[in-house]
């Protein structure tokens, strides 16, 4: 990615949830967390694929749909096993819209 992406408003993702958006041809999860906070990681599970998106989000903590392993969404690390998630940086403008920042 070479410039900032903007995804559109953080009120399109319910607190407590994840959504993906398809990025250069990469799809990747964003999550608003009950706290506010916004945070994006790849998609899929590294393990057996599962759908990130639709994983439940406590804290900054995501568990996968398909398998229960669990994450932490600022890091990418896996909380058991040795499989993390890539993290991409995002921000919340003045406008209250989600942006993806370029690498």
């Amino acid at each position: 990615m070479t410039q900032d992406m903007k995804l559109g408003p953080v009120s399109s993702i319910p607190p407590g949830e994840g959504r993906v958006y398809a990025v250069n041809g990469e799809n990747i999860a964003v999550f608003h967390t009950r706290g506010g906070a916004v945070y994006a990681v790849q998609a899929a599970c590294p393990h057996k694929g599962g759908p990130l998106a639709d994983g439940l989000v406590g804290g900054t903590t995501l568990i996968c749909p398909l398998h229960g392993w669990k994450f932490d969404l600022a890091t990418g690390q896996a909380l058991f096993g040795d499989c993390g998630l890539k993290t991409y940086p995002v921000q919340i403008d003045d406008a209250q819209q989600i942006i993806l920042l370029r690498d």
